[in-house]
């Protein structure tokens, strides 16, 4: 959308509000109209319904230290809950057409790094603690402060890194890429299918999905990857009816036997809050820097969607600053809190709402639609659940190439700037592990502004942080050598 364009939606004198809905939201006054508020309410699901979806699939196909797994109609339920709940606070509290639920990235956190390591109440019960710590940040203007203390570069490069993890999960999730036994005796440790070739009418519907999301991106269509998600899932309908094939894996798509069911709140209130600080085998500062970690992704996604999404809408002011910032930024720290609570992961705002403001949305009303769809979605889980992961595994892969992009701001010419990024966007996929990427980034920044004797442009925040990182890789010796183990 043009300058132009933007201005051109917030007239100099705003006709008067047609009543008291468009007076509190200030639909008028900010040059829009109920029609484009509905409209772009309907953009924004559509573009974003795929964690209905997806985050059932990433955290439901996880296990946590005792093999325990969560029920995907629970997720599917928590998920859309907590979606409807958070966008409709943040459109009534916050008045931006902003819409939040479980966040990509994060749950990749929650399922492949934290789970792992103790159950899943304590899992859940750090991203509580992670909403709650957001929460504080805020309301004792520390957010900012930290936000200052992380260079730029670093900041897209976390992104970067947990664009090409989501790439990678997508691609083994799906079958594309498998593990090769140790029987091989072989060095490599990755192959293409599940015997070097890729095979079976799963991994056609897999190919065929990658090529269609793909295709939907690049002519920007909206809703591609809902559309591509829902139409490979019609095709392996289809496929699994009429061929024989022996697995699907975690999810056979057959048709249900009811499409409307009541939701199964199951998972609600799932948490303990301080669990993980006693979860055996983990350590005191293993938990805090996961609670960092999930604080760090959380944090700066949301200050760079809120204020993308606010000056595509033409709503920051002559300052560049964000209207009720203050209260935005509490409400996503309390999405983060409540999605821990519903054990859905952390929420958070999703730029996928740049697809209704492109609609015309401008104000929190739209919100309303967009919450009210998600609520809907409460009573469909059995037709959400009936999706195979080769239909839904191409989203991750798109998703993993959007927040690839961007690479491109990352100056390649420094190298003070450019290892330590290399450094944090490799180490994610190649060790499994986002923590260790980030680590790995703050490490080498650290030590190459010392090398380079500008240690003191190194904020002391981030110098506290790469010390309790550095006791983080280095904690086998040091506990060998305290004769912890």
């Amino acid at each position: 959308m043009s300058e132009s364009q933007k201005v051109a939606d917030r007239p100099d004198a705003a006709p008067p509000a047609v009543n008291s809905v468009d007076r509190f939201f200030k639909i008028s006054a900010r040059g829009s109209t109920f029609g484009r508020e509905i409209r772009g309410g309907f953009a924004t699901f559509f573009t974003m319904a795929y964690i209905l979806v997806l985050n059932p699939i990433i955290l439901g196909s996880a296990k946590d230290k005792f093999g325990h797994q969560l029920d995907a109609v629970q997720l599917t339920t928590a998920t859309a809950l907590v979606a409807a709940v958070m966008t409709i606070i943040m459109g009534v509290g916050g008045n931006l057409p902003l819409a939040l639920a479980a966040g990509l990235g994060l749950n990749a956190v929650v399922a492949f790094q934290i789970a792992p390591l103790m159950s899943w109440d304590d899992a859940m019960g750090l991203i509580v603690l992670e909403g709650l710590l957001i929460c504080v940040l805020v309301v004792t203007g520390l957010r900012e402060a930290v936000m200052h203390a992380i260079p730029q570069p670093l900041k897209q490069a976390i992104s970067v890194g947990i664009g090409l993890f989501i790439a990678f999960i997508g691609f083994v999730d799906a079958g594309f890429v498998s593990r090769i036994p140790d029987a091989a005796n072989t060095t490599v440790p990755v192959q293409l299918g599940g015997t070097g070739t890729l095979t079976g009418w799963p991994m056609l519907v897999f190919c065929l999905g990658v090529l269609l999301t793909i295709g939907l991106l690049a002519r920007k269509v909206k809703g591609a990857i809902l559309i591509s998600i829902v139409t490979m899932t019609a095709l392996a309908i289809v496929i699994n009816s009429t061929a024989d094939i022996k697995s699907w894996g975690l999810t056979t798509p057959s048709w249900p036997d009811k499409l409307v069911d009541a939701p199964d709140f199951g998972l609600i209130g799932d948490f303990d809050l301080f669990g993980a600080f006693s979860a055996p085998g983990v350590g005191v500062i293993t938990v805090v820097l996961l609670v960092f970690t999930l604080i760090l992704s959380d944090f700066f996604d949301t200050m760079g969607t809120v204020v993308g999404i606010s000056a595509e809408a033409g709503l920051l002011d002559e300052e560049g600053k964000v209207p009720n910032l203050g209260r935005v930024l509490l409400i996503d720290g309390a999405a983060a809190v409540a999605g821990g609570a519903a054990s859905a992961s952390s929420a958070t705002s999703y730029i996928e709402s740049a697809a209704g403001v492109g609609e015309g949305s401008r104000t929190g009303f739209s919100n309303l639609v967009t919450g009210g769809l998600f609520g809907l979605a409460l009573f469909l889980t059995p037709l959400l659940t009936i999706v195979p992961l080769q239909a839904a595994a191409p989203a991750l892969v798109a998703v993993g190439f959007l927040m690839m992009t961007q690479v491109k701001h990352i100056d390649w010419d420094r190298y003070d700037i450019a290892i330590p990024a290399f450094l944090t966007i490799a180490v994610m996929p190649f060790t499994y592990s986002i923590t260790n990427g980030i680590g790995a980034g703050f490490l080498a920044y650290v030590v190459i502004k010392t090398v380079l004797g500008k240690a003191k442009e190194v904020h002391w925040l981030l110098w506290g942080t790469s010390v309790l990182f550095l006791v983080y890789f280095a904690i086998d010796p040091i506990e060998q050598f305290l004769g912890a183990k």
